[in-house]
Parts: C-alpha cells; sequence; structure tokens
C-alpha cells in the first residue's frame, strides 16, 4: 500500500519522537509517527520524569535543558497533564558533600546562572516541617520540573493528534527506510524528510551507522513506593551521591572527596551504579531509584539487593518507612561520554539518538532544533 508524502515521517513515539513531531507539526507540516508497540512503553514512560535543568553541564546540555523546560511548559496545560514547576531539593549527607554544594554555588552556579539556593540551618529546618533537617544542607534548583511520565506520554500522543492533527500508526513495526521512502508492516510511506528515534534498539534500522557508535544498553531497577507518613512531597529529590553522576558537579574538585567516601563506606553504590532519585506522583506515592547496569543486552533479571540497597537510601533521606508496591525495569541506550547522536545518513534521512538518562530533560528541545535543521531554518 502506497501512501501520499509526508513532510515528516518519525520512527518511534517516545520522548525524542514525539518531540520532532510536534516541532514539524506546529509548522503546519505533515506529520507521521510509527511505533512498533501498541502505546509508548520505553524509557520515555519507565523513567523519573524528572526534567533537571541544575543537574546539567554548562555548554550544549545546559542549553537544551533550558530551551526544554519551556517547552514543557508550554505542552503541559493543552495537553492536560500535571507539570511540577517547584523545583528540585539535593540534600548533603556528608561534610565532603556539603562541601561541593557550597563550591557549586560560589562558582560554577554564579558564572553559568544556574538559578539555585543553598539552604542550611533554619531555612533546611523548616523544610517538610523539619522532615529532611537530620541533612547538613540541600541545593534548591529552581528550574527543574517533574511529571508523571505513564499519564504524561500518552497525553501528549492525544495532543498531537487531537491539535495538530499529527498521524500515528501504533502496532507498527518499520522494517526499512531509505531517503524518501519507509517500509513497514502497514505499508510503504513516502516523507520529504525520515528520523528514526529508536531508542536503545540499535539493530533494526539503519544497522551500519548505528554500529559505528558502539552503543551500549543501560538497564535500571526502578520502584514504586508509598511512604508510610504524610509526606507530601511535593520537590524531586536527589542526595549527593547524584553529584558524581550528573555533570553539572561532577567534574567539580570536590566531587573527588565524595567518590572516596563511596568506594570507602559503600563500594556496592559505586559497583552497581546506585544513586538516589525521588519523585513524587500525582497520587501521593513516589518513584525511587535507580541502578545503573551497561552491556550489550538488558538482562531480565533483577536483584533483590539492589533494591533493598535503595530503599534503605531513600528511608534514610526521607525520614520515613517506605512499602514497594511495584518494581519494574528502566532501559536506555549508552555511549561513553556522548549523551546524544544525531546521525545525517543521507539528504532527508537521519537519526536522532539518547545514549544517556536525560531524554525527559533535553529532548523536547533536542527535537525543535532537529526539526529546524531539517527544514533549512537558519540556527
Amino acid at each position: 500500500m502506497n501512501q501520499c508524502e509526508s513532510d515528516l515521517l518519525v520512527v518511534g513515539a517516545g520522548i525524542l519522537g514525539l518531540s520532532h513531531a510536534h516541532a514539524a507539526a506546529k509548522r503546519g507540516l505533515k506529520v507521521r509517527v510509527f511505533e512498533r508497540s501498541a502505546s509508548p512503553i520505553g524509557a520515555s514512560v519507565r523513567n523519573f520524569g524528572q526534567a533537571l535543568v541544575t543537574g546539567q553541564p554548562p555548554g550544549v546540555m545546559l542549553d537544551l535543558a533550558r530551551a526544554s523546560r519551556s517547552i514543557w511548559a508550554d505542552w503541559s496545560a493543552p495537553a492536560g497533564f500535571e507539570l511540577k514547576r517547584n523545583g528540585s531539593l539535593l540534600f548533603a549527607r556528608t561534610e565532603a558533600e556539603e562541601n561541593l554544594l557550597v563550591a557549586f554555588c560560589a562558582g560554577r552556579a554564579q558564572e553559568h546562572d544556574y538559578r539555585v539556593e543553598l539552604l542550611r540551618g533554619q531555612q533546611l529546618g523548616d523544610l517538610y516541617g523539619g522532615q529532611f533537617s537530620h541533612h547538613r544542607a540541600a541545593l534548591h534548583g529552581f528550574d527543574d520540573q517533574q511529571l508523571y511520565s505513564r499519564e504524561a506520554i500518552p497525553k501528549l500522543v492525544n495532543y498531537l493528534q487531537r491539535a495538530l492533527g499529527v498521524e500515528f500508526h501504533f502496532s507498527t513495526l518499520v522494517n526499512g527506510v531509505e531517503p524518501g521512502k519507509l517500509q513497514s508492516t502497514a505499508g510503504t510511506f513516502r516523507g520529504q524528510q525520515i528520523v528514526v528515534c529508536s531508542g536503545h534498539d540499535y539493530l533494526t534500522l539503519l544497522d551500519e551507522p548505528m554500529a559505528a557508535l558502539k552503543p551500549q544498553v543501560c538497564r535500571l531497577q526502578m520502584l514504586r513506593a508509598r511512604p508510610e507518613s504524610n509526606l507530601n512531597l511535593q520537590h524531586s529529590v536527589l542526595t549527593g551521591l547524584s553529584c558524581v553522576h550528573y555533570g553539572a558537579f561532577s567534574d567539580l574538585p570536590e566531587a573527588a572527596a565524595i567518590r572516596e567516601e563511596i568506594q570507602r563506606d559503600n563500594p556496592h553504590l559505586e559497583e552497581h551504579g546506585i544513586h538516589l532519585l525521588v519523585s513524587p506522583t500525582p497520587y501521593g506515592e513516589l518513584i525511587i531509584g535507580d541502578s545503573h547496569d551497561y552491556g550489550t543486552d538488558a538482562s531480565p533479571f533483577n536483584a533483590e539487593q539492589v533494591d533493598q540497597w535503595m530503599l534503605e537510601l531513600a528511608e534514610n533521606t526521607l525520614g520515613c518507612k517506605i512499602q514497594i508496591v511495584e518494581r519494574w525495569q528502566g532501559v536506555y541506550g549508552a555511549k561513553g561520554p556522548n549523551p546524544f547522536s544525531r546521525l545525517d545518513i543521507a539528504p532527508g534521512l537521519s537519526a536522532t539518538l539518547m545514549h544517556s538518562g536525560v531524554g525527559m530533560s533535553v529532548g523536547p528541545a533536542l527535537g525543535e532544533r532537529a526539526v529546524a535543521a531539517m527544514f533549512g531554518e537558519p540556527s
């Protein structure tokens, strides 16, 4: 079956694919999106829903995160999903973690205009009625946002269909792409531009240029839990452990002391790539994680001990007992130091891929910039 030509054909209905689709459709272009599953079930719905600006390193990633912050705000009301704009709280539990936050606020935060405030003393004690007073300090990142991904992504799909006329082909496997033509289980489609946003699937399409990236897959253990006290958390929560993972902090000299603490006192955290992230859901529950296991394939087997370590970290940080109600795996593509790739395969054929877990933070602006470049707009 041959279809009339579209301006843009998008492979993948995760956050990158949807971002490309939105950027093109808002320009009045005809867009089709192809997704192999019946609904988005990949990294874009398995995550924390944290759209972090504060954790991004200066340069391209910080610029993308700031631009994406505005796009999320533009999407939330018309698409009908809740977007928490209270920011994040990064708690320092040790002197080394506190020293890093002090150094960040005195240096990089001012140099690159991160909107943050360091809370100590009475300000820290006032948070949530003293719930977090057992910490040494907290970095409040004002620009960080949080959403419930498993609801927000389907609502974004509905918005693109309803308001912008994007056509979706779910349960449709794309098994071939070339300039101007896409072959799928729903037929052959023509498009002026084709972009592949296939997540951690590096094998089905464009296998040779994908293989040249030497990609890996990162598997995460994730939890949804219910606090046994009335915490009513309204911020994303991180700890000093995250400072050795996020580029805004990880290259600062003070990060070395945190790494030494982890290696000395909790080497299992480094071995399994564990650092605590907590996100509230709209229903009073918490999404908790995560661990990092890298390889060519994602093992289907979770380690209970890893979940228990994450639960212990969460209870110690939040100051309350937690009951686990759901467990799952997150999976995303990974590749060395590069957080994403834009591959220009041929005129009219490209790929946009995330190689890190910050797709929700930078994906909207990444799609916007890619579409602008595709259709010849000045940068």
